[in-house]
C-alpha cells in the first residue's frame, strides 16, 4: 500500500488514467500532513498501522489529529491536507477530483466536507465482524 493507484493492481476499479496521479499525489499529501509515512507495523494499536484509515475514522467521529508541537493555524492546514488527501485516494478513479480541484479544494478557505470512506482494508472486514487477525 504505497504510491500506486488501486486501478494499477486491480483492471475492475476502472482503466489507469491522469487519477492514478492524484491517487499518489493524495498518499504523498497524507504523509506530509501526518509527518510520518502511511505504513507504521509497530504501531501501538492495529487501527494505527494504516495511518490514511486511522485519520479517517478519528475526522469521521469528530476527533482532531493530534499533531505535536503544532499551533492552531497549523492544525487546520494539517486538517484540510487531510481531507484534501482522502478524497484523493478514493478507491475508485471517478470519485477522486481532478488536479484542479484538488488546488482549489487546498488554495480555498470554505470547509471541505467530510469524504467517503476511500477504500476498505480486509484487517478493517475482520475487525467490524469482531474477527481476530495475528500480525
Amino acid at each position: 500500500m504505497g504510491y500506486m493507484a488501486p486501478e494499477m493492481f486491480y483492471k475492475n476499479i476502472g482503466g489507469v488514467s491522469y487519477k492514478a496521479d492524484v491517487y499518489s499525489f493524495g498518499m504523498l499529501l497524507m504523509e506530509m500532513a501526518g509527518r510520518r509515512k502511511n505504513m507504521n507495523p509497530f504501531a501501538d494499536s492495529v487501527s494505527q498501522i494504516y495511518f490514511p484509515s486511522w485519520v479517517y475514522k478519528q475526522l469521521h467521529a469528530g476527533k482532531d489529529v493530534e499533531i505535536k508541537d503544532a499551533v492552531e493555524k497549523e492544525k487546520k492546514t494539517v486538517k484540510k491536507m487531510i481531507m484534501v488527501a482522502l478524497w484523493c485516494i478514493q478507491m475508485k478513479p471517478s470519485d477522486r477530483p481532478s488536479m484542479n480541484k484538488v488546488v482549489e479544494m487546498l488554495e480555498g478557505d470554505s470547509e471541505l466536507q467530510m469524504p467517503p470512506k476511500p477504500f476498505v482494508a480486509p484487517r478493517e472486514i475482520a475487525e467490524d465482524h469482531g474477527i481476530s487477525v495475528a500480525l
